[in-house]
């Protein structure tokens, strides 16, 4: 991320808090979550000490659709990346989104092992019909290498 769109980033989002405020404009609009009609996923972790659920739940309530809030177990990288084989922790639902996480977390339902299978038929309860993927060699342009590519290799 160049400075100058980091330091924007930080200002505005941390420090103002402007998206949350309804107050932050790109591109000459303004943005404004309660708008937002469209459903919502949200997935936060326990024990995150860089979006701390409490902050995301805030976040989560400011959508003005259909938001699914879920609490992984552990912190910011474990409680993500727990793929359902793992077997590990938990995770918790709840349909609504009461004023506090607090009053989330009291009528919440706790669910063994990942949040992947809650978000996968959240996903599928929304999506059409599954296709098969395409295959790149079939388009308008020609292949450049195999999978995963060159520039995944590339060190900074």
């Amino acid at each position: 991320m160049p400075k100058a769109l980091h330091l924007f980033y930080l200002r505005r989002f941390y420090v103002e808090n402007a998206l949350a405020k309804g107050e932050l404009d790109l591109g000459g609009e303004r943005l404004d979550l309660s708008r937002v009609k469209t459903p919502v996923y949200v997935q936060s972790s326990r024990e995150d000490h860089i979006a701390p659920a409490k902050s995301v739940y805030k976040g989560a309530r400011l959508f003005g659709g259909p938001t699914r809030f879920t609490v992984a177990g552990s912190g910011h990288i474990a409680g993500v990346i727990n793929a359902p084989a793992a077997n590990k922790y938990q995770h918790w639902t709840r349909d609504d989104l009461p004023e506090t996480l607090e009053a989330w977390m009291a009528g919440a339902v706790e669910h063994a092992g990942s949040w992947w299978p809650d978000w996968s038929a959240w996903l599928k309860a929304r999506s059409g019909k599954q296709v098969p993927a395409r295959d790149p060699s079939g388009g308008p342009f020609a292949v450049i290498e195999d999978a995963p590519g060159a520039f995944v290799k590339v060190r900074s």
